[in-house]
């Protein structure tokens, strides 16, 4: 690792499963430690990896590979299960045990001795990453695919990918506190001693903390996990899911406690405080019943439009049924007017009833002008609305040589004829 500029490592990353036991941190990956870190623990792990200037305070056992880079400092013994790498100035105050190869660089001090089952060189070694992209791209340059893919699948030996233990450059890590400047991830189902301190935590699940959690930005303390001490942060949202338990106080700017968590302290929010409450099934049921309403409301809305257009066309069907029917009757009238002026003109023509002054008395110049009319052929309509405009226009408009007499005179003097006794 370099000691100018960022590391690789941009976060505290411990994976699940991860615990601490009484002097070591064991994992079930690998552990990469960042440059001028301080590791006051003993470290478990696959495979090891050890920045430049790091400080282990205590024994380091790798399954797979382990390698130590330059100034580096072990206050324990070592344990290698496969091959060892140590730079140049290492110090080891225990004992060094390799199953496989060791490279070994100049200036290394062990002072319990050292015993390597394979191949012992003594030299500067290469970093492992910078040789294994050092071949893989050649290989890749001259189009050896099939090589660089057997050489990617020999480096991850057919195990299973498991996260590692990731903690960043200048970290402090010990069973008091692990402090870093940089985010904090925990995985699910850890135990760690210690309080933690971060840019922003974030706990998983079923985790158990003995220690206080710390951060300037956002801290979620996920569900059924058990914190044994306080949640803090400066300006940022504090987030406890629900079956979390926490055994000392909140304080945070914005606080967010979801139902069935536990705060057994005291809660602090300068900002916002916010219970959840999660309703699960019920907002289900709540979001099909309400879509079987707006259905139910659309069949309705449908059914009305329907009925309403039927009614519109039943109400227009009938209105123009009854102006059909106000047709009729007016030519029905028409008609009578018209019969009733052709027997007007016939009862000029006839003789004037016996007994009736009137009628007698109306009949004489009547029957005078009306004699042009006799010989005038009736119209005859074909039809009735042609009958009916033609009788209402020969009812208007008499012709000049009936212009003293209407047709309805003579209707009327046949009517008073009659009604008179």
């Amino acid at each position: 690792m370099s000691l100018r500029g960022d590391g690789p490592v941009e976060e505290l990353a411990v994976p699940s499963g991860t615990t601490v036991e009484e002097h070591d941190v064991v994992v079930d990956g690998d552990v990469l430690v960042g440059g001028q870190s301080t590791v006051e623990l003993g470290v478990r792990g696959r495979n090891v990896a050890i920045g430049e200037r790091v400080s282990v305070g205590d024994d380091i056992e790798a399954e797979g590979d382990c390698r130590l880079d330059t100034w580096c400092s072990v206050d324990g013994n070592v344990l290698v299960g496969e091959d060892a790498y140590l730079g140049e100035r290492v110090t080891v105050t225990g004992r060094l045990m390799v199953s496989g190869d060791l490279d070994i660089g100049d200036d290394v001090t062990i002072e319990e001795g050292f015993e390597a089952n394979g191949w012992i060189v003594i030299r500067n070694p290469v970093p492992t990453i910078v040789f294994y992209f050092i071949v893989l791209s050649q290989l890749l340059r001259v189009g050896e695919t099939d090589a660089a893919d057997e050489l990617a699948a020999a480096l991850a030996d057919g195990d299973d990918v498991r996260d590692p233990l990731l903690v960043p450059r200048s970290a402090e890590i010990s069973d008091d506190a692990w402090r870093v400047s940089t985010p904090a991830t925990v995985g699910d189902d850890c135990r760690l001693h210690g309080n933690l301190r971060a840019e922003s935590i974030r706990v998983g699940e079923r985790n158990e903390v003995f220690g206080s959690l710390r951060a300037r930005d956002d801290v979620t303390v996920g569900t059924d996990t058990v914190i044994h001490g306080d949640v803090t942060t400066r300006g940022g949202t504090v987030t406890v899911e629900a079956g979390a338990r926490v055994l000392g106080d909140v304080s945070a700017g914005d606080l967010v406690v979801y139902d069935g968590a536990e705060i057994r302290g005291t809660l602090r929010a300068r900002g916002e405080m916010k219970l959840v409450q999660e309703t699960g099934g019920t907002d289900d049921e709540g979001a099909d019943d309400d879509r079987t309403d707006a259905e139910d409301a659309d069949d309705g809305a449908e059914g009305d439009a329907d009925d309403g257009a039927e009614g519109d066309a039943d109400d227009g069907a009938a209105d123009a049924a009854v102006e059909d029917g106000v047709g009729p009757e007016r030519e029905s009238e028409t008609d009578v007017e018209s019969d009733a002026h052709e027997d007007g003109r016939g009862n000029d023509s006839e003789p004037p009833a016996e007994g009736s002054d009137a009628g007698s008395e109306d009949t004489g110049p009547d029957s005078e002008g009306s004699e042009p009319d006799s010989d005038a052929p009736d119209i005859e309509p074909d039809d009735e609305a042609t009958g009916g405009e033609s009788a209402g226009e020969a009812a208007d408009e008499p012709t000049g040589e009936t212009a003293t007499v209407t047709p309805n005179a003579g209707a009327d003097g046949d009517e008073s004829d009659v009604d008179d006794p």
